[in-house]
């Protein structure tokens, strides 16, 4: 789950083999979350969240001796000025903090250990895995099938498909002849490395072939997960602000390829892309950038020729 979020405290990944229609749960990566309500000496209540493992118990044993899990805090200034925090409210807030930011390392490690398997998988075999991030409606699907239909000829193409609910893009991605299995995230607001090996085990794409993993709409949480894909390519579409990149660098920093969409709508709405491209490299000078339109073909070349070479070089 996402621990700057909480997305997922409750979701149920499961993953769908379109080809076949087999469905099946992806089990969860991480300890599963438990909150608790303090309400301290000084009348302060507190509403904070972490896991049962023996470690995050020690880090809160070591703030209350006494009673480890009972979370029992008792009031060390019978007078506390309600100015000033007590010291047991900077104790557990100092303890709270520290089992928070030490479960999110732990969750992002254990992510990062799947995702280095999949990338040596990958690797292995010479598979070119593209990690596609977005908001919702920037035009994923709508470029991918694009892509695959006039490319599917020159290489192998497989997909993995993210969303909250519902195999609607699978379905379109699947009309193309391409092999794709679609992970539903429920709760959750991105792909996790694990959901992508599950991915991988069912598609087991061939050697030499192009991996496209579209990831849940989402500019700020599919940032932080590494899946063991070569490279993040970011779409921003005409329609959004062309403020993006500096609204959410973190993104567009972790991200090698831009992809600028829909163009052929560019006369009718007031989008600025050179300031556009100008905050895209303020964030990140070195990301490659291409400007297309699925629908009227303009740009794609470009693209094509990126992945053919990207693809070759895997």
């Amino acid at each position: 789950m996402c621990v700057t979020c909480g997305c997922s405290d409750d979701s149920h990944p499961i993953l769908t083999n379109l080809q076949t229609g087999v469905m099946e749960a992806i089990a969860p990566a991480e300890a599963p979350l438990h909150d608790h309500i303090h309400t301290l000496p000084d009348g302060s209540v507190i509403t904070h969240r972490h896991d049962h493992s023996a470690a995050t118990h020690a880090e809160l044993s070591h703030a209350h001796p006494d009673q480890p899990h009972q979370h029992s805090h008792s009031d060390h200034h019978p007078d506390p000025d309600p100015d000033q925090p007590s010291d047991s409210v900077t104790q557990l807030h100092a303890a709270l903090h520290g089992s928070t930011i030490e479960l999110e390392h732990k969750l992002l490690a254990k992510n990062d250990r799947i995702a280095a398997h999949n990338r040596d998988w990958l690797k292995q075999r010479h598979i070119l895995a593209l990690n596609l991030v977005s908001s919702p409606g920037a035009g994923k699907t709508t470029l991918l099938t694009r892509t695959i239909t006039d490319l599917q000829n020159q290489m192998a193409i497989a997909v993995i498909e993210g969303d909250q609910e519902t195999a609607n893009d699978a379905q379109r991605i699947q009309a193309t002849g391409c092999p794709v299995v679609q992970v539903n995230t429920g709760t959750g607001c991105h792909l996790e490395a694990a959901m992508i090996e599950r991915g991988l085990q069912t598609l087991n794409p061939p050697p030499n072939s192009l991996l496209m993993i579209e990831n849940v709409g989402n500019l700020v949480c599919p940032a932080l997960f590494n899946l063991g894909e070569q490279a993040k390519v970011v779409i921003l579409s005409v329609t959004e602000g062309e403020d993006k990149p500096i609204k959410y660098p973190h993104m567009f920093r972790a991200s090698q390829v831009m992809i600028l969409t829909k163009t052929d709508l560019l006369p009718y709405v007031p989008f600025d892309v050179d300031r556009c491209l100008a905050y895209a490299r303020q964030v990140n000078p070195r990301m490659q950038i291409f400007q297309i339109s699925a629908l009227t073909g303009d740009g794609l070349a470009d693209w094509y020729a990126w992945l053919q070479q990207a693809q070759g070089g895997s």
